[in-house]
């Protein structure tokens, strides 16, 4: 089985990095129960039917194992895996280049799926349906349409913003599966398997405090705990403990609720500012000087979760839980 990437630079190194916590089978999959069960059956349903893996969609906030359990499923059908962005697909020639080179069951997994321009987006229509490419050949009166047979398939789609998939595409899929923040006791499962990796002791009291700094987000938990592995070889800790959890925060500018320096920096800006809200999003944005996407779906989902911030018909606004942090 081969596995094949058309990823940016930035993914690739990500890739790198993640690839060796990263869960290789089913069994190793920590978490997201109902999804997983939902992935097992349509996996099995396809080895019994001898045909390619119906479509699916995975949404939820980033960092929660959307790419793990693309490769996953690659690796249970025992076909290659194709991996690309969706800002990446630049022009229709390169979507269909991918699709025209696909074998008999391959998996597509094209990541940030909402961030695709619609003409591109077009093509995945009959290729989803029909396996097959309209391709117009020609312009004006002149124009003709041509099919390319392709090879079935599975289609994988993640997003962090589910609602900005054009109808006709998101009906295409046949499964859509939401991602939810992990609760601490899968975090601390997650944490201890990989310190393993690491050949690190971790006691229990590190595993659960690491567990609640980390925003119910997997790769958060990995980045804490490759930082406490640092500082554990520096500092010739034979056992992480809570000093060496606490000294690795607080490099982090972590706190103690697991709110990193933009969470606090929001939450300080609404109150300091705008008096604790409401404020538009966009007025938000400019004060604090990042791009709206990067709010809305990297900092505001746990935010929001955790109640910390409450959106509103007017704007955005803290909570008293939100007050209460900052004048501590």
């Amino acid at each position: 089985m081969e596995s094949r990437f058309y990823s940016s630079q930035a993914n690739e190194e990500e890739n790198v990095n993640e690839k060796s916590l990263r869960p290789k089978n089913f069994s190793e999959y920590i978490g997201q129960s109902k999804v997983v069960k939902n992935i097992e059956l349509m996996v099995k349903s396809s080895h019994k039917r001898k045909e390619a893996m119906d479509h699916v969609l995975l949404s939820g906030p980033p960092g929660l194992g959307k790419t793990s359990l693309a490769m996953i499923i690659s690796n249970e059908l025992g076909t290659n895996l194709h991996t690309i962005t969706g800002p990446a697909l630049e022009k229709k020639g390169d979507l269909a280049a991918i699709l025209t080179n696909l074998e008999k069951g391959d998996v597509l997994f094209i990541d940030e799926i909402h961030r695709m321009n619609i003409s591109i987006e077009e093509i995945l229509y009959s290729a989803m349906e029909d396996f097959r490419l309209d391709i117009i050949i020609g312009q004006g009166p002149s124009a003709r349409t041509m099919e390319v047979a392709i090879e079935p398939f599975t289609l994988i789609g993640a997003t962090t913003r589910s609602g900005l998939l054009s109808s006709p595409l998101r009906d295409r899929f046949t499964a859509h599966l939401h991602f939810e923040f992990y609760s601490p006791e899968d975090l601390a499962t997650i944490i201890k398997n990989n310190a393993l990796k690491f050949n690190i002791q971790v006691d229990e009291a590190s595993l659960l405090k690491i567990s609640t700094c980390s925003r119910g987000t997997p790769r958060i938990a990995n980045r804490i705990l490759k930082r406490v592995r640092d500082f554990a070889i520096v500092e010739d800790y034979e056992c992480v403990d809570k000093t060496v959890v606490d000294n690795s925060l607080d490099l982090m500018d972590i706190d103690h609720l697991g709110l990193d320096r933009m969470d606090r920096k929001i939450i300080k800006v609404i109150y300091e500012y705008y008096g604790g809200g409401p404020v538009g999003i966009d007025a938000l944005c400019a004060t604090l000087g990042e791009d709206r996407t990067t709010i809305e779906d990297v900092y505001e989902p746990y935010l929001l979760k955790e109640g910390y911030l409450i959106r509103t018909p007017r704007g955005r606004e803290i909570s008293q839980k939100s007050k209460n942090h900052i004048t501590s």
